[in-house]
């Protein structure tokens, strides 16, 4: 390979140190190409210019190294967390990257006499206890609704809890037993919370058991109503277990990584089992440079997912892929009929997924067609910017501007702009300085050739609107013909929309079943949901007093969070003593008395 890349010295390789470590190859003007550990540096860099037979991608990759930097770590551990700190962070084009900015969600119960079940993601708070991971947001929540459903734990926010006078309807309709007003006593909440606790755990036989001992007990001191109650409870969960999951006999936990490519496109899909219950999967489709084989996208996840996540008792592989397990974990092939079926499910979803995948981009393709066509560009517009204005008569003025790109929706890449300093609700005046503050800065990047607009600016709103976004991109220097208006049609018809050019074009009507007028139509709905989302938080903030707390310097928006939880909004922060304050986690005494003078 030394042939293939005249700009690296390969003399540096013998300075290298034969340490666990982290490697960095760089482009010859300092781009991080791609990442690496290595138990030994020397061996493992060296070993990609003394080697031949890498993959087309990791080939596309040393044709362009011009340097390596290294960072010795005292463990191979040590380099692990490291490579995937530094991947995330500086995003290295020809490492195998999974962009999933949701984390896993959890289960979690709450500390104190009488314990919350709440749906969980992020960061853990040690006064609570968390289960999990789930694979999805609706497995966790079809889980809490089962425990509510089953062991009526609240599930309310500790400000509600503290200041309840009288039962909500959760305990009209049997999904609580209202330990806020004194209804149901710490001793037996705590029962229905470990049993709770065994079923999150995977012990549902056991829950299963105790309540029939339960149930029986209570029938033979002639307590029907409550051994019917306990019978509805034990039929809920037989129900519920034998339609939702696909269980084992075994009270086991175990991962299940299958790495599926075809057609050039590659899927690892990780599945979950927890205590012996299937509680469904999740497929990753990773950003990569060239093509990666299974085995490297496999490696490249197990590596970053488990950096960050604790791996169970075993993970469950396919045995051509065991030899990608890194160090630390514990993996294996089936080893019974059981195992191989949870595999050869996982295998199955992740085809689905890249057939569902290459389905959906096709749709997206020829929407884009569509779109090319319609507004006669001479190829499909590759990347698409949306702004819209919310407000409610004047208040809370917020702009949005989404993304789209490659296909799908950026949500990364949204922005909201607070609007401040024009006539409340001059929806011209907002939208002028939206755009200003957007391209303002972008046009002297394309006009000294180191910036690119988006291909299509679309514009929420007709001639008005658009009038504005002509007079701004005029002022900058900027393509007109970029901009177009999405403008209502005749009595505000979804599907009469109609677009609206800057350039001087004649309108086009694109008619209701227009593959383009659906893209439009997407991106617009979309930029419009999230400027309301925005504008409503905003106006809460402002009706709340919740602003004033983010002008204290110190308070975050966790700290903020923590004190509107624990008070029940900004009156009661404002009426808590200092040491109330200072008892939340995370806010010093220091802090405390400044919130208190902010609020006072």
């Amino acid at each position: 390979m030394t042939q293939e890349t005249p700009r690296f010295d390969a003399a540096c390789l013998a300075t290298l140190a034969e340490a666990p470590g982290v490697y960095r190859m760089l482009a010859a003007d300092g781009t991080v190409l791609y990442v690496g550990k290595a138990k030994n540096l020397k061996k493992r860099v060296s070993s990609y210019f003394q080697k031949s037979g890498h993959s087309p991608r990791i080939q596309l990759m040393l044709q362009q190294v011009a340097s390596v930097e290294t960072t010795a770590t005292r463990s191979e551990a040590e380099a692990l967390i490291l490579e995937n700190t530094l991947i995330k962070k500086l995003k290295p084009k020809y490492n195998i990257l999974f962009r999933d900015d949701k984390s896993y969600p959890y289960i979690g119960l709450s500390g104190g006499e009488f314990p919350r079940l709440f749906y969980h993601r992020g960061a853990f708070d040690k006064r609570s206890r968390y289960f999990g991971p789930f694979p999805s947001g609706l497995a966790a929540k079809e889980a809490i609704q089962l425990i509510q459903k089953t062991f009526l734990l609240r599930t309310c926010e500790e400000a509600v809890f503290a200041h309840r006078s009288r039962p909500c309807l959760l305990h009209q309709i049997h999904r609580c037993k209202a330990p806020c007003v004194g209804l149901v006593s710490a001793e037996d909440y705590a029962a229905d919370v470990r049993l709770a606790e065994l079923f999150l755990k995977g012990k549902q036989g056991e829950v299963i058991e105790k309540l029939t001992a339960q149930m029986e007990a209570a029938a033979a001191a002639l307590r029907f109503e409550e051994a019917a109650v306990l019978r509805d409870q034990i039929r809920a969960l037989q129900t519920v277990l034998h339609r939702q999951y696909v269980s084992s006999t075994k009270e086991v936990d175990v991962d299940i990584v299958v790495a599926v490519a075809e057609r050039g496109e590659l899927c690892v899909n990780l599945a979950m089992v927890r205590g012996g219950l299937h509680l469904g999967d999740r497929a990753h489709f990773p950003q990569l440079e060239g093509e990666a084989t299974a085995e490297e996208g496999l490696a490249a996840f197990l590596e970053q997912h488990y950096a960050e996540t604790p791996p169970p008792a075993r993970l469950l592989l396919e045995p051509w892929l065991l030899e990608e397990m890194p160090e630390g974990l514990n993996g294996g092939a089936p080893r019974n009929e059981m195992e191989r079926a949870w595999l050869d499910m996982a295998r199955h979803n992740a085809q689905l997924a890249l057939v569902a995948r290459r389905q959906s981009r096709t749709r997206a393709a020829s929407r884009l067609e569509a779109l090319r066509q319609a507004l006669d560009l001479p190829e499909p517009p590759r990347r698409i910017e949306c702004f819209d204005v919310s407000h409610t008569a004047g208040e809370a003025t917020q702009a949005s501007c989404v993304v789209y790109e490659h296909h799908q929706m950026q949500p990364a890449q949204y922005r909201r702009y607070n609007v401040t300093g024009i006539t409340p609700g001059d929806d011209y005046a907002a939208m002028r300085q939206v755009l200003t503050r957007r391209y303002a800065k972008l046009a002297e990047g394309v006009a000294a050739g180191s910036a690119k607009m988006p291909d299509v600016v679309l514009i929420d709103g007709g001639k008005g609107q658009v009038a504005v976004a002509r007079e701004v991109f005029e002022e900058l220097g900027l393509d007109l013909s970029l901009i177009v208006g999405v403008e209502k049609g005749e009595g505000r018809k979804v599907g009469l929309e109609e677009l609206v050019f800057a350039d001087g074009r004649e309108k086009v009507s694109l008619g209701a079943d227009s593959a383009a007028l659906m893209l439009v139509a997407q991106i617009r709905d979309e930029a419009h949901r999230f400027a309301i989302t925005g504008m409503r938080a905003k106006r809460a903030r402002v009706r709340t007093g919740a602003s004033r707390l983010e002008d204290i310097p110190g308070v975050g928006p966790k700290k903020r969070a923590r004190l509107l939880q624990r008070f029940g909004g900004v009156r009661g922060v404002a009426s808590a003593s200092v040491d109330d304050l200072a008892s939340v986690d995370g806010i010093s005494k220091e802090l405390a008395q400044e919130i208190y003078r902010a609020l006072h």
